[in-house]
């Protein structure tokens, strides 16, 4: 039986679960009050989603995935995710994404940084076929964003719902949708609701609106919600980490070495001003997506990959027209004029105080 039969068979076994979540009680498997339970202690500090890598003809280059994970790791950052950012989501066949699942969880059993898988779909029936497949993976979590045809928030609560019927694992609610998302961010109320009723939710993703005002208020929320992670490229991760924060969830992990630090750094209490020299530099880095060519996420940080020994070029998958999904895959190889060149590296080499130095691979 090939993937594709396999994953048509879990879409068409999927309804079932969905009629079951509405009247789903999840129990706490030791008999504590619902929404009691302890966060894991695995699912803290940098969380950081990996950039799918691709061949010279676009394909997804499965192989540098895996060692990109181990990068991860040899810089000892706690956690990473994939796939979760939208050109990996939206842009990935399903077998794609599959497969790479798979290879991770693969590479994942070698490593102690923790694997966050992404399960999220169109619709709760799609969203199913990833959950179901992940499970058998056994990565330490799972983050969702909201389903893309969902409009409101009874839509999420049963996506939601039917997520936390088919696992035990810790699960992280990412608080924006995908491109095609045209519902609300989840509300307090949802996510609070969700977490007293299942033991292994709330953890929280925090990106939408008032990022700041919402971020309060989910903190003031604990328990039942058990972590609040920031997001938004890292740009506010000081300032959240100062209001209570425990993580951080952005498609940084060029930087895992650096942002691992800065976690340590405050965690510790021991060094405030190498804390704030240490994302001053990592905030000179991000500022180049304001003048350099690519977007922010991937961009520059690709020439970064490739200078770590991780990447072999700097290839994207990209939207069509008006952020749409394209028929068949669009992609092209980043390039940077010398002088774009030469200020990446003057402004990188400021954070080798806080990098490990040399490459896993040399």
């Amino acid at each position: 039986m090939t993937r594709r039969q396999m994953m048509g068979l879990a879409m068409a076994g999927a309804s079932g679960v969905v009629a079951r979540a509405g009247a789903q009680e999840p129990q706490d498997g030791t008999g504590a009050p619902a929404g009691t339970g302890a966060p894991d202690p695995r699912v803290q500090g940098p969380f950081l989603i990996l950039s799918t890598p691709f061949t010279a003809s676009g394909a997804v280059d499965y192989d540098v995935l895996a060692n990109q994970a181990r990068y991860v790791d040899w810089c000892g950052c706690p956690g990473m995710i994939w796939p979760q950012s939208g050109d990996s989501v939206d842009l990935l066949t399903t077998d794609e994404k599959i497969e790479g699942m798979e290879v991770l969880a693969k590479a994942a059993g070698a490593l102690r940084t923790a694997l966050c898988l992404g399960v999220q779909g169109k619709d709760t029936a799609e969203m199913l076929v990833f959950a179901k497949h992940v499970e058998k993976l056994a990565p330490t979590a799972i983050i969702s964003r909201p389903p893309d045809s969902g409009k409101t928030e009874d839509d999420m609560r049963q996506y939601w719902r039917a997520l936390g019927a088919v696992t035990n694992r810790p699960v992280i609610f990412q608080t924006t949708g995908g491109v095609a998302y045209k519902g609300p961010s989840p509300s307090l109320e949802l996510l609070t609701e969700l977490a007293k009723d299942f033991p292994n939710f709330g953890y929280v993703k925090e990106e939408a609106g008032s990022v700041i005002s919402r971020m309060r208020a989910s903190l003031a929320a604990r328990p039942p919600i058990r972590r609040v992670f920031g997001a938004r490229g890292g740009l506010g991760w000081l300032y959240e980490l100062r209001l209570g924060a425990e993580g951080l969830i952005t498609e940084r992990a060029i930087y895992a070495d650096v942002l691992t630090r800065i976690w340590e750094l405050h965690q510790s209490g021991a060094d405030p001003a190498a804390q704030r020299d240490a994302y001053s530099k990592f905030l000179l880095m991000t500022n180049l997506s304001k003048t350099h060519p690519g977007d922010s996420l991937r961009g520059i940080q690709l020439y970064l990959w490739k200078k770590r020994g991780v990447f072999k070029n700097m290839v994207s998958r990209h939207y069509g027209k008006g952020r749409s999904v394209p028929e068949s895959p669009i992609y092209s190889d980043l390039k940077l004029s010398e002088e774009e060149i030469a200020e990446i590296e003057y402004r990188f080499e400021a954070l080798k105080p806080y990098q490990k130095p040399g490459s896993p691979f040399r």
